[in-house]
């Protein structure tokens, strides 16, 4: 049986590669069968009735492979007596149908070894001589499923004889036993969820779970905690810190410089900007005349130019443009109207000092305002 263990490893190495995509179903038949044999001339044996089982393993909808035994008793043509005949083979079969059609039709292709018992001595070629032969063979047929369990497999195969060039035919019907299950396809594996980034609300760059000055406003640069940098150690943000190098435990204003600035007066000025402009009319020049008369009056004070905004748009960008406003008024104040530059700041608030609300356009309108914050150092 040497020549069966390659054909075995052919057919288990077929069925071992095929790829698995998707849940499939499985389905081993118990195929046994009789049928009709005829041999080539050279044999000198009868057509004669024969038999056999099957087990078939259908691994995909369309193939399937089968190992099967069959035996047949012949008479010899031209003496007296008969000889056995056995045959192991595996055959490979493809379906044109799913395993769930009616009918089946097949075609199919294997190979075997064959074996004629003992008889009288007369030639090499016939049944009658004790011998084994390599036999391939080519066939088609069909299934027809009467249940789900149950079939009737018809099937004409043509046998041909290696060792002598013989050609034999068999036809044959049996009934068959089904045994199926369904083989989940692997599921593959699921990518990890990413991890999401930690929330920085005020964009300062420090995570909201560790940032201690949640409300940093945007741009100003902050240390690992969240706050605003003070690199002199006043208590002032370097962002609002006038004076940036003020001696170490020096008493300092709001302004981060020494002494203490007190505002005694806040004028609000009504001077009204073209959209997203910091370039002030001339008509506002008497409004702004207000701060500098009161400066004159009083030598010894200064003034903070505040500009604010409302909540629409960038924080960014709207605290740039109350800086660029508030410089604007601040300027006018110097450069038109004679006011000390050296009593004169301008500092943009863009949207974090609101006097009302910015959910309504008049609260927006309420707070998109220039103050002059008149100061007067104690």
């Amino acid at each position: 049986m040497k020549i069966m263990r390659p054909v075995v490893l052919a057919a288990l190495a077929t069925s071992l590669t095929t790829p698995a995509l998707a849940d499939r179903q499985e389905t081993i038949y118990l195929n046994p069968f009789a049928g009709y044999q005829l041999f080539d001339d050279k044999r000198d044996l009868s057509e004669t009735g024969t038999f056999g089982v099957g087990v078939e393993y259908r691994f995909r909808p369309h193939w399937s492979v089968e190992a099967l035994y069959s035996r047949a008793d012949a008479d010899r043509k031209y003496v007296d007596g008969s000889s056995d005949f056995e045959e192991l083979r595996v055959d490979g079969t493809y379906y044109f149908a799913g395993p769930d059609a009616v009918w089946n039709p097949y075609v199919s292709l294997g190979a075997g070894h064959a074996k004629f018992g003992v008889g009288d001595t007369i030639s090499y070629t016939t049944a009658g001589t004790d011998h084994e032969e390599t036999r391939v063979n080519v066939g088609a047929g069909f299934r027809y499923n009467v249940s789900d369990g149950i079939s009737i497999r018809g099937d004409l195969r043509e046998f041909h004889g290696i060792d002598e060039s013989t050609f034999d035919t068999m036809v044959s019907l049996g009934v068959s036993w089904a045994f199926t299950r369904t083989v989940s396809a692997p599921q593959p594996a699921r990518a990890p969820e990413p991890t999401p980034a930690p929330m920085d609300s005020d964009n300062d760059g420090v995570p909201d779970n560790r940032d201690q000055c949640p409300n940093t406003p945007a741009g100003v640069q902050v240390d690992s905690q969240g706050c605003p940098l003070d690199s002199d150690g006043d208590g002032v943000p370097d962002h609002r810190d006038q004076c940036p190098d003020t001696t170490a435990g020096a008493t300092v204003d709001e302004t981060g410089c020494e002494g203490v600035t007190e505002t005694i007066e806040t004028i609000e000025l009504r001077v009204q900007f073209p959209t997203n402009s910091s370039i002030i009319d001339a008509t506002y020049d008497n409004e702004i005349r207000q701060v500098a008369d009161f400066m004159e009056e009083y030598p010894e004070t200064s003034v903070e130019i505040a500009g604010h905004s409302d909540s629409i748009g960038e924080a960014e960008y709207n605290r740039l443009l109350s800086q660029r406003r508030a410089e604007a008024v601040s300027n006018r104040l110097t450069s038109v109207l004679g006011v000390d530059p050296g009593r004169v700041s301008a500092v943009g608030y863009g949207e974090a000092e609101p006097i009302a609300s910015n959910d309504t356009p008049a609260g927006r309108t309420q707070n998109r305002r220039v103050e002059a914050r008149i100061q007067v150092r104690r």
